[in-house]
């Protein structure tokens, strides 16, 4: 007898949880970030708390390990998605009536943040705690943000990005309260919106400090 996978569901739950616990770093990172225009030195602060000290180094691998489950499961469930749609993809010529953009681009989105991801991880935790962790002497935090966001070209392609994560953050969020079962007819769209303001104010933290350094500092 064959081993049997895991069932669509179990994925798209794990899928949820995973996104669930991105979600959660992306509301303490934003809040942490805001730090940074009301107190350079408690920002700073953040900076050597977060730097390389055992926790954080856990939390960063627990992190990246969040980050590959969910990537690894987007692709496997839209493979499957297509795959089960097989010569029917073909012969769709217009948008499924209700599905949002966003719904209909999730692999395309998450494909281009980690695109910029990998950029961010580069102008910020590559000088900053990895260097620490190689034995280095870390950049300085705010020092970091003033020179990133003194270029318009950056600071303008770090908006484009989390426009981007918004799309992503504002279907995936409802996607997670309707894969535990938090969703259904009645509260379908009560769901979406709170999935978009929740998306909203989760972006709006991290593109106030762009905004801030780009144009007021």
């Amino acid at each position: 007898m064959g081993k049997k996978g895991l069932s669509s569901i179990t994925k798209k739950l794990i899928m949820a949880i995973s996104g669930a616990g991105l979600v959660i770093f992306l509301l303490f990172h934003g809040s942490m970030n805001l730090v940074a225009i009301f107190s350079e030195d408690g920002y700073r602060m953040i900076c050597e708390f977060l730097g390389a000290n055992w926790y954080a180094i856990v939390g960063t691998i627990g992190l990246a390990v969040l980050v590959a489950v969910h990537l690894v499961y987007a692709f496997i469930l839209s493979y499957q998605n297509r795959k089960s749609r097989g010569n029917k993809k073909y012969a769709v010529t217009e948008r499924p009536e209700g599905v949002s953009w966003a719904s209909r681009n999730m692999l395309a989105l998450g494909a281009f943040i980690l695109f910029g991801l990998a950029f961010h991880l580069y102008d910020f935790w590559a000088k900053m705690q990895l260097a620490e962790i190689r034995g280095g002497v870390p950049a300085d935090g705010i020092d970091r943000l003033k020179f990133i966001f003194s270029s318009n070209y950056l600071s303008i392609m770090y908006l484009i990005w989390l426009v981007a994560i918004w799309y992503h953050l504002s279907h995936g969020i409802a996607s997670v309260m309707q894969s535990i079962g938090w969703s259904n007819i009645v509260w379908q769209s009560r769901i979406e919106f709170l999935g978009k303001l929740f998306a909203f104010i989760i972006v709006a933290m991290f593109a106030s400090v762009v905004l801030y350094y780009w144009l007021i500092v």
